[in-house]
């Protein structure tokens, strides 16, 4: 994936001042971008693989924790209903119902998380660049999320601990998040503009193959009865939790290493934490003068990755709630959705290059509300529905993730990485009510949480329609010319 970027030259950090640069016309002409001052380096191989391990191992958090194993099977099972309650068993309706509350509690915890990650990620980033300081804020938070995972032993399996486990999973997503946004500003360091959209896709890919091989592990253990271990009480979810630290503790450091830190923007001035809102105002008017396509990208792509989101956080409460999988069964399915999605994604990050981001995103998001109206039309067939058509959007769903950063990465300017790419975050977050709403409401009003998976394809197809008015600037250009 990175032959072309192989050598022994390291990379000069991407400095430069926006201010210096001819300002956007309304044309969509663009000035020069961040990766542009990359044009013609060989970033070595150390560097790009180094930073895409940082994906492989945070990943046990995404795909273990909150999408297949912890939220899935364990924080929203029977475990954490009123015993009288779980003693009615499946198909009684007030069992159903509970169940269904503990799904829609996770979705109000996610929302309020997204709203913490809206007002912070922006003006962390734009500190971090400011500083100079992005490895610091990835390895603070990273860190954070470490302790998160860790903290998931307290957890146990009565009704009491619902709250505190929902809290930690909100937690968790937080500090994430805004460890993804430095980490996705770190893109620019180890690509070039020929080369983005295939290391973008090889982090994400290395990610979701990250996700198998921690999946593969819980399956194993669960298979061999965890060794004679004592389960109760949840013990074995929440050993998981602790296994996800320690992964990502072992697998993190390498981007820490190998990969250098970006400049200080000089030209930008330090100021306090409260005041960072107003230069934040400052800059979002600046990119609507001087990056229009940055801009209105922001606003559309924060629609179809809360759906996205929606994807991740709510597909295995699916497949185990509505369409009734075993936990292995879970567990299985997620290491074949992984594998699915980790393959697909890489291979889009070299359509990416070839064909335009753009291109890759919207032929994404079409398959994703296809296959998911289709489960969601489907879901009295059984689970091969859930089997295929679940599998057909995790095909999907990376590419359009990979796609995203890469558009993104192209488009912003210099000295101002991390500060776009939480405004990326927060644009996402600020919509990030819409997917856990939709899904939340749908499900209390119709009683049943198969009818959250309308509420994720409504968000993406919304998603699909907004992004048809996003222009590439780039690619419009190689078309005039």
């Amino acid at each position: 994936m990175t032959d072309r970027n192989d050598g022994a030259a390291s990379v000069a950090p991407a400095s430069g001042s926006p201010a210096d640069l001819p300002a956007t016309a309304d044309s969509g002409a663009i000035a020069v971008m961040g990766l542009d001052l990359q044009e013609g380096r060989r970033i070595p191989r150390k560097q790009v693989i180094s930073w895409a391990l940082w994906d492989w191992a945070t990943q046990p958090f995404n795909s273990v924790i909150l999408t297949f194993v912890f939220t899935a099977l364990y924080l929203t099972s029977d475990a954490f209903l009123d015993p009288a309650v779980a003693a009615l068993g499946e198909g009684d309706p007030a069992y159903e119902r509970g169940l269904a509350d503990l799904a829609s509690g996770l979705g109000w915890a996610i929302t309020i998380a997204g709203l913490l990650i809206a007002l912070l990620a922006p003006v962390l980033g734009q500190r971090a660049d400011v500083t100079g300081r992005r490895k610091l804020w990835l390895g603070g938070a990273t860190l954070a999320l470490v302790l998160s995972m860790f903290a998931l032993f307290f957890v146990q399996g009565t009704p009491a601990y619902f709250v505190l486990g929902v809290a930690l999973i909100a937690a968790g997503t937080v500090f994430s998040e805004i460890a993804g946004v430095n980490y996705n500003a770190m893109l620019v360091q180890v690509s070039t503009p020929k080369t983005v959209g295939r290391v973008s896709g090889l982090g994400w890919g290395l990610g979701y193959i990250g996700g198998i091989v921690a999946l593969v592990l819980v399956v194993v253990a669960n298979t061999f009865d965890w060794w004679g271990m004592p389960t109760e009480n949840g013990l074995a979810y929440r050993v998981i939790g602790v296994g996800c630290a320690i992964w990502t503790l072992v697998f993190v450091w390498p981007i820490f290493a190998w990969v250098p830190e970006a400049p200080p923007a000089a030209h930008r001035d330090k100021v306090g934490f409260f005041r960072s809102y107003v230069v934040l105002v400052k800059d979002i008017v600046a990119l609507w003068k001087q990056s229009r396509p940055t801009f209105w990208f922001l606003l559309a792509s924060a629609v179809y990755r809360d759906g996205l989101a929606g994807v991740f956080a709510f597909g295995a409460v699916i497949a185990a709630v509505a369409f009734h999988f075993t936990p292995n069964e879970v567990m299985i399915f997620g290491i074949v959705a992984n594998l699915v999605a980790g393959v697909s994604t890489i291979l889009a990050g070299r359509l990416d290059d070839r064909f335009g981001a753009r291109a890759v995103i919207l032929f994404a998001l079409g398959g994703l509300v296809v296959a998911a109206l289709t489960v969601f039309f489907l879901h009295d067939a059984g689970k091969l529905v859930f089997w295929i058509f679940g599998l057909v959007l995790c095909i999907f769903v990376g590419p359009a993730q990979a796609a995203s950063r890469a558009f993104l990465a192209r488009v912003t300017p210099a000295g101002r990485e991390s500060e776009i790419f939480g405004l990326y975050a927060t644009t996402g977050r600020a919509a990030s009510f819409l997917s856990p709403m939709l899904w939340s409401a749908l499900i209390l009003v119709f009683g049943a949480t198969y009818w959250g998976i309308l509420g994720i394809a409504i968000i993406l197809a919304a998603g699909f329609v907004l992004m048809l008015f996003v222009r590439d600037p780039r690619a419009d250009a190689r078309t005039a010319g």
